[in-house]
């Protein structure tokens, strides 16, 4: 089929679908106007899988009776108030979204801890990959409190000296994880332009935990060359606080970063899961509660085809420059 063709077919299918598939299809793929992209996504809140997220949302403002527990608003996964505002984040609802605020309150009031991280269940003790995602998701709804200060400076402390971060720092671990580092280089990305605060050293944070992943080439291990786990070159959505190298490359993508010869080998890996059809499959996903399925296992995923698309355009574009 001619290439071009093909591409058209692949966007038709994705427009075809939710409408948080479609406003990101619309921005990342089709160049449309800004005004068509948020008309669509505000469709988000009202139809589809938001709507149906946010019809799920108790009076208490949680998820899964969030407030009935100790751990409540992180577990059970993934059904959890975290978790579930993780895919509203990723879905796109609207920053203004009066629900999405309510429960941005619950998570930083019940979450925070004496030594300015995050966790749920655990006083007085945080936990890196929480905080960075409860960071991720009050920037992305523009959650205006200076606690959210607190929460940057708690993860600049806690970066290692190889650049990332690990959540099993504080029991002994030397060497960053992939894991962690990702969950955090996203929530200090949505930070940096919502609160403005130590500007330069965030943005010097998130070069150097970039820095650890290209080290790596996203999924090698720095001494051995072997591949860490084979699941990072198995693309799940969600990917909930798991890492994958689709993952790490659109982070790459949406902070436009320059083109780095230690990328072409993930590069590679993903263009070699297109199918004949122009689009990628879903080959993974955790195990855990939902409250509905996203997409089938092992069939075609708008999400997987979504994200590789906008990958592959921005490295394109890479070369360009």
């Amino acid at each position: 089929m001619n290439s071009t063709l093909q591409r058209d077919k692949t966007i038709q299918w994705l427009l075809d679908g939710d409408p948080a598939i479609r406003w990101q299809t619309l921005r990342d793929l089709v160049g449309a106007t800004e005004r068509s992209v948020e008309r669509e996504r505000s469709k988000v809140a009202r139809k589809g899988w938001g709507a149906s997220l946010l019809t799920r949302q108790d009076r208490a403002g949680t998820w899964a009776g969030g407030l009935s527990s100790d751990g409540g608003l992180y577990s059970p996964k993934w059904t959890s108030t975290t978790y579930t505002m993780l895919l509203l984040r990723d879905f796109g609802l609207p920053a203004t979204n009066r629900q999405a605020r309510r429960a941005c309150a619950l998570l930083l009031d019940r979450g925070l801890q004496r030594d300015g991280g995050i966790n749920y269940g655990w006083r007085g003790r945080s936990e890196t990959c929480i905080t960075g995602m409860v960071l991720s998701i009050l920037s992305c709804f523009q959650y205006d409190d200076d606690r959210l200060d607190t929460l940057a400076d708690y993860l600049l402390a806690e970066q290692m000296p190889d650049g990332g971060w690990n959540c099993q720092r504080r029991y002994g671990a030397t060497h960053a994880s992939v894991h962690t580092t990702i969950s955090v280089l996203e929530g200090l990305r949505l930070y940096e332009p919502h609160r403005g605060y130590k500007v330069q050293a965030v943005q010097d944070a998130q070069r150097r935990g970039c820095e650890f992943l290209l080290v790596h080439r996203l999924f090698r291990s720095d001494r051995t060359g072997e591949i860490i786990q084979p699941v990072f070159l198995r693309f799940s959505f969600p990917p909930r606080w798991h890492y994958d190298i689709l993952r790490a490359l659109d982070y790459f993508q949406v902070v436009n970063a320059p083109r780095d010869a230690r990328l072409t080998e993930a590069i590679e890996i993903l263009r070699s899961g297109q199918s004949q059809d122009g689009r990628w499959s879903l080959p993974n996903r955790y195990r855990g509660k939902t409250y509905f399925e996203l997409e089938r296992l092992g069939r075609p995923s708008r999400w997987n085809t979504l994200r590789a698309l906008r990958v592959l355009r921005w490295w394109e574009r890479t070369a360009e420059r």
